[in-house]
């Protein structure tokens, strides 16, 4: 029964206009019984002058969140999820908690069991509404989103979209989650409330005038700065406010398991990704947006050593243990944290002082001899089997400096060097296999004439749900490539067990016991299966023009290309 009148909008429609009115582009789905109030709004409003975010079937809800956080981070504006009721959010929690740590901002929308056994439209109507309620459906992912919400109330519906859109967009950004019942979804509107204006969040905090000059003040008086940085190039601001003042200060860079481009890899004050020698002979570091600035049980900074943190979050306070020492925490984002830093630091340290000069030069040096031995070292093909690092100066060989690579964990990064902001992006430190596919078609959608490369391990790539994701780049007109490093096994594994236990029983066998993935499936046969160009290529000579190829069927003939390469490592 549907007693609804026709020119009274029911929460479904106020829902979606208020996510487009907010600027949300895409709706990402898997559907279900839900979602029948969805689907009879967006018919509804076909044709309508209300934006809506554009409807995207994904046919599995962990490629659906790795698309939305795949846009959002290119977009910098959050997106919106939705799945089914319980078992729907099941399968998103590995993508919200990569979300989470990486601070993307996304609406996770989920169904949930119509409220009214009978008597109301959309009550109860199939035998799984009574199994899949749950007493607390929200609670299985309420650590890893920031807020979750229900629609309880029709009238709701717009304010309930942008108070969680809002919260998504407080720094320190991240997921949010709502449920939407589905006789509620489909109740009438009495006052179709939209706001038009554009989605409201606080500003990111600025950093303190005190805490800027004392971290200028130590900055001065230090003869070994470093700097270490995971996500300083999150934004284009941050990219370029690192950039600047790692060359006027003199201070070398470490790009610790980064997520973006945080500085230029030919930039002269780049110190390469791992902290090692610089920071055991570090007076002072200035930790920039990094959880984990490096491994204590490895390495760490000399006593006497002042550490600085600096984020929007710089103790990462939803981390429950998290010791590292830190002299000055800065809450800000990093680009006016870096600006205000320099703003006070510049009159301590003229350009022309013979100290900092003398610095820059010795680091500069430092970086152009490291740069050499790297291009040295994959100079010409490798002998025997490819290897990630071969695989890795191929690529980007090959793609060229405007590509866009999304890598989950195999990409070798000395080796295939980026310099313009914006061109790599690296898997959360949440560290959720499934995320780099799925994430390289999101960021499809929001660049659609730009190449997009995703490099996967072997392991990541079956985690990537490959059917689901492959239909969806056919389905959608998502022409990306897929490469795989297949060194058939979980090398994480593999070198965990080997590095506790390297004189151990394991040992004798390899440490490949739970690790080996042989036989390994012809993974380029997936592509070929939802129309798209797929080469298995092992001899090292062959590589680039294997990537030739593949990088022809996607810019040219417009269709999904994948690279099963074989690989030894």
């Amino acid at each position: 029964m549907n007693d609804r009148p026709e020119q009274q909008p029911d929460a479904a429609e106020i829902f979606l206009r208020q996510l487009g009115a907010s600027g949300v582009d895409w709706l990402f789905a898997n559907g279900g019984t839900d979602f029948p109030p969805i689907v009879e709004a967006y018919a509804r409003l076909a044709g309508s002058n209300h934006p809506v975010p554009v409807p995207m079937t994904v046919p599995h809800e962990n490629a659906a969140v790795s698309m939305a956080h795949g846009a959002t981070m290119i977009l910098g504006r959050p997106q919106a999820v939705m799945v089914h009721v319980n078992v729907g959010t099941a399968n998103t929690i590995n993508g919200v908690l990569n979300a989470a740590r990486d601070q993307t901002p996304m609406m996770v929308l989920a169904g949930r069991t119509p409220y009214a056994e009978q008597g109301r439209h959309g009550a109860r109507s199939r035998n799984i509404h009574w199994a899949q309620e749950m007493f607390d459906q929200a609670g299985m992912l309420r650590e890893a989103v920031k807020w979750d919400g229900e629609l309880r109330d029709p009238e709701q519906a717009g304010d309930l979209a942008r108070r969680g859109l809002s919260i998504a967009m407080t720094a320190p950004r991240g997921p949010v989650y709502a449920t939407l019942p589905r006789d509620t979804l489909a109740a009438p509107v009495r006052r179709a409330a939209v706001a038009a204006v554009p989605l409201a969040y606080p500003a990111a905090p600025l950093p303190e005038p005190q805490a800027l000059e004392q971290a200028a003040q130590w900055l001065a008086a230090a003869e070994r700065p470093l700097i270490i940085t995971s996500a300083a190039g999150r934004t284009r601001e941050g990219f370029e406010a690192l950039s600047r003042f790692a060359g006027r200060f003199a201070c070398p860079v470490i790009s610790f398991t980064p997520r973006f481009v945080n500085i230029p890899a030919d930039h002269p004050m780049h110190m390469g990704y791992e902290p090692g020698p610089l920071l055991a002979e570090a007076d002072c570091v200035l930790v920039v947006d990094t959880d984990v600035p490096w491994i204590p049980h490895l390495e760490g900074p000399p006593a006497g050593c002042r550490v600085i943190h600096l984020g929007p979050d710089p103790l990462f306070t939803r981390y429950p243990m998290r010791s590292f020492p830190c002299d000055l925490a800065i809450t800000a984002d990093p680009a006016p944290g870096l600006e205000g830093i320099a703003a006070a630091l510049a009159p301590m340290l003229p350009e022309d002082d013979a100290a900092l000069t003398a610095r820059r030069e010795r680091i500069s040096a430092r970086s152009a001899a490291q740069r050499a031995a790297w291009a040295a070292a994959v100079a010409a093909p490798p002998p025997g089997a490819i290897t990630p690092e071969w695989l890795s100066h191929c690529i980007g060989e090959a793609v060229g400096e405007e590509a866009v690579i999304v890598n989950e964990y195999p990409l070798r990064q000395p080796y295939c060097p980026r310099r313009r902001w914006g061109s790599f992006y690296g898997q959360s430190t949440a560290g959720g296999l499934g995320w780099g596919f799925g994430a390289a078609l999101g960021a499809k959608l929001a660049l659609k004439d730009r190449l997009v490369v995703t490099t996967l391990g072997d392991g990541a790539y079956v985690f990537n749900n490959p059917a689901a994701c492959h239909w969806v780049a056919q389905a959608h007109d998502l022409p990306v490539l897929a490469i795989v490093f297949n060194n058939r096994m979980y090398g994480a594994v593999r070198n965990s067990t080997l590095a506790m236990y390297r004189d151990g029983a394991a040992a004798r066998d390899g440490g490949t016991l739970l690790a080996d993935l042989s036989p390994a499936p012809d993974f380029e046969a997936y592509a070929q299966a939802s129309g798209g160009y797929g080469e298995k290529v092992s001899d090292p000579r062959e590589l680039p023009a294997a990537l030739g190829r593949a990088i022809h069927a996607v810019t040219v003939e417009r269709r999904q290309a994948l690279l099963n390469v074989i690989c030894d490592y």
